[in-house]
């Protein structure tokens, strides 16, 4: 069994100039290699506040954060909407230039990209029914062509928290709970994994989360036709539903172990004053983590984003982040986190500030977090089969 390389280690051997490889190393890090899950300890990871499209990456922006918690970040997060039109390969190249691997948040949506919009107006014209009859088949091929270009190794989360309705890809604007007209019972209904056993699922295949994963695998399928495996695919959920009917739980959308090879999940603790509420970290992640982990134990689980706003009348940011530093490594699943490190203007004129140094105490709790060797600051690569 070959071992793996840390992404540094590949590089360098990469760029020596030596006709000699290690037995370790077939190639370079790129096409035949993927990003292994790590046996011990997890990656770490950020969303370094790539301004409203969150797609504005910079080299700055990356190494500021790293300095600010002392540790590099094996993953950086970023966003690329339908409506740009194009593959974001300028930002990918700066993350992989850094040595770090991307997680694109892949989502078909157009601008303004409001959720306010949605909520008044439903899906834009990047609906679902309309990206499986093959209207945006070009912009995809297009897409898959740009990120195989790459070579390097990229998570992909598409059409994430579509267990959340905030999003136009949500199931509640398909038709939510309601039956696939002409379809028949499942011979045998399942409990939902992590809920109560004596409850089981609705008998019929839903409208909501049927469509979605059929608009999944139709994504997945016509990326991979056009010969981008360097793509590691993310089921996205939120760690509660909304709303939180058994339609909606997380495990009704996934498209199957064939087309994820991550699990991921959004936790957070308050964002918006007067709308969340000051929670603890340990309710928002434990049960939501052992409900997605159940959904395909075959797969590692991936904190995708997680954070907390500055709300120091309402409860503790840097106690909110020493408990979340020390309840992860507590689910062995968990294999990587991504910090959403962001800050923005509510439309009421208050702020939420979930960056990592929003008060010294905050970006002390987080340092001492990140420094254990737990955390992995380098991606490791291994020969992809």
């Amino acid at each position: 069994m070959r071992k793996c390389l840390p992404f540094l280690a590949a590089i360098a051997v990469l760029y020596s100039g030596c006709e000699q490889k290690p037995a370790a190393v077939q190639g370079p890090p790129k096409g035949p290699f993927t990003v292994a899950v790590p046996e011990n300890g997890a990656y770490t990871g950020v969303y370094a506040d790539f301004g409203d499209n969150e797609d504005d990456v910079t080299l700055d922006k990356i190494e500021n954060f790293e300095q600010l918690v002392g540790k590099r970040q094996a993953i950086v997060a970023s966003s690329s909407y339908w409506g740009e039109g194009s593959f974001p390969t300028a930002n990918v190249n700066i993350i992989v230039r850094h040595h770090s691997i991307p997680l694109i948040f892949w989502s078909p949506w157009d601008k303004p990209y409001d959720q306010d919009v949605i909520a008044r107006n439903g899906p834009d014209k990047f609906n679902l029914p309309s990206v499986v009859s093959g209207k945006w088949d070009a912009y995809i091929d297009q897409w898959a062509d740009a990120a195989r270009q790459v070579g390097s190794p990229i998570f992909v989360s598409w059409g994430n928290e579509m267990n959340g309705n905030w999003f136009p890809w949500s199931g509640s604007f398909y038709g939510a709970g309601a039956q696939v007209p002409g379809s028949t019972p499942y011979p045998h209904p399942t409990p939902v994994p992590g809920y109560d056993p004596s409850v089981s699922v609705p008998p019929y295949p839903l409208q909501g989360p049927e469509l979605y994963k059929k608009a999944f695998r139709y994504v997945v399928d016509r990326v991979r036709a056009r010969g981008a495996k360097n793509i590691l695919w993310v089921f996205h959920a939120n760690n509660y539903s909304e709303p939180p009917d058994m339609w909606n739980v997380a495990a009704q959308y996934y498209p199957g172990s064939d087309y994820v090879d991550w699990l991921g999940l959004s936790v957070y603790g308050e964002q918006v004053h007067g709308v969340d509420s000051f929670t603890t970290f340990a309710p928002l992640f434990k049960w939501p983590t052992q409900e997605i982990h159940a959904i395909d134990p075959s797969k590692p689980v991936m904190l995708t984003e997680w954070g907390v706003g500055e709300f120091p009348k309402e409860g503790s940011k840097s106690d909110w982040i020493r408990d979340a530093f020390a309840a992860m490594p507590k689910r062995s699943y968990v294999k990587a986190a991504i910090f959403w490190n962001e800050r923005w203007q509510n439309s009421d004129d208050t702020y939420s500030n979930l960056h990592v140094n929003s008060s010294p105490e905050a970006l002390a709790a987080y340092r001492d977090g990140v420094a254990q060797p737990y955390w992995l600051s380098e991606p490791i690569l291994k020969p992809q089969k």
